[in-house]
């Protein structure tokens, strides 16, 4: 449940439109609801701004699925990254109005009223095509959380000409995330560009010295370039949600 959410729903009571009897109904599973496999934290917009997110790896598709039936019971929508074409069929069949996203492995449940609140814009950049599944994933994340999202796409550092080309879009952002594999020099260039912050997602593309993703990290962890943050490899969503908290504060 978001504050705003929650405000309506006393509002609701306070005009006497909603009996109290119902209003506690719904607050029944605060601050957190107990599966026999899972612990759901519906206080966590109350606390941090946004919902809990469902990470779907690992999980069976039973168990994404009752999660999403309790977030949407109390929230009404929700957001599951690395999902799975079984878990986005469970998922499709049961939510009307799901969007799953198979690149970025991402499904969506969007909020009706999310679409009136975009709060900055994120410019999403990536040095390739083999880095667009992580993009993808910090994308749509950070237009779940409430932000504009601008994507530009294969911009690397072996044709620089085609970054530079875009320099309006980098200028009229308010927060940069650039998705690189290989070395990972891509977001040092980006960050000497720009004046806003840049958070720079290594990913696992690249022959075997990239180690995984580990040379890009380490490249990027040592970038002369101020104001550059780094998450973790493949760590789109980790980029948005800080994105995000950037924009929010």
């Amino acid at each position: 449940m978001t504050p705003a959410q929650l405000e309506a729903l006393l509002r609701d009571v306070a005009d006497r439109r909603l009996a109290p009897e119902t209003a506690v109904d719904r607050l029944r599973h605060l601050p957190f609801e107990e599966l026999p496999f899972a612990r759901i934290d519906h206080h966590r917009a109350l606390r941090q701004g946004h919902p809990e997110v469902i990470f779907c790896e690992g999980k069976t598709v039973a168990q994404v699925l009752a999660i999403a039936e309790r977030l949407v019971a109390v929230s009404g929508s929700f957001l599951g990254t690395r999902a799975t074409e079984g878990m986005a069929a469970a998922l499709e069949a049961r939510f009307a109005g799901l969007e799953w996203n198979p690149l970025g492995r991402t499904v969506r449940l969007p909020d009706p009223g999310s679409a009136s609140r975009k709060t900055g814009t994120v410019l999403v950049v990536t040095a390739g095509t083999s880095d667009l599944s992580v993009a993808e994933e910090a994308a749509v994340t950070a237009e779940a959380f409430g932000h504009g999202v601008v994507r530009l796409p294969d911009v690397g550092v072996a044709g620089l000409h085609r970054l530079l080309s875009a320099n309006d879009r980098l200028e009229e952002a308010d927060v940069v995330i650039v998705v690189a594999g290989m070395e990972g020099a891509l977001p040092s260039v980006v960050g000497g560009l720009v004046r806003v912050p840049v958070i720079a997602v290594p990913t696992s593309v690249g022959y075997g010295a990239s180690f995984g993703g580990l040379a890009a990290l380490l490249a990027m962890l040592n970038s002369c370039a101020a104001g550059v943050t780094v998450v973790n490899i493949d760590n789109g969503f980790g980029a948005a949600a800080a994105a995000s908290r950037i924009l929010s504060g």
